[in-house]
This record gives structure tokens, sequence and C-alpha cells, in this order.
């Protein structure tokens, strides 16, 4: 594979990923938080609405789990193509 192909698939790679992060957020920020609140409402977490919930505290807990999934996701494909930093 020469470097060029390299960068290409490296590349590609991470805009992959990006679109995977992407999607996630916006299923459970406008999805979870909005559009399906009111069926997501018909079921309680901890006494509260789920629907509410993801509006108040789910999302941001999501959030943080797909920061630190992203950050261990993009270290695989650094060392997988060859552009790891340690």
């Amino acid at each position: 594979m020469s470097l060029n192909d390299n960068a290409r698939a490296y590349w590609a790679a991470t805009l992959g990923l990006l679109a995977k992060v992407l999607v996630i957020w916006f299923l459970v920020s406008y999805g979870a938080g909005i559009l399906f609140a009111d069926a997501l409402n018909a079921i309680k977490l901890g006494g509260y609405p789920l629907g509410f919930w993801f509006a108040q505290q789910g999302s941001i807990y999501v959030f943080i789990a797909l920061i630190f999934w992203y950050a261990a996701q993009m270290r695989k494909i650094d060392r997988q193509f060859g552009m790891a930093e340690d």
C-alpha cells in the first residue's frame, strides 16, 4: 500500500468514525430528547419520564461516553495506519 493509499484509507476510517459519532449524537440529543420524547415518557427511570430524563441528564452521560469511545477508536485507527504518536 503506497503512502497516498494509506492516507486515503486513514481519512476514510476517520470520517466513518466521525459519521457514527454524529449519528449517535443526533439520535440522542434530537431524537430521544425531542422527537421521541412523548413515546419515551411512557417509561419511567428513577421516577421520571424517560424522555425528560434523556433531555436533562441522559444525553450528557451519552455525550461523555461518546468522547471516551471516540478517543479509544481513534487510537485504534491511528495504530492501524501507523499514525500513532507514541
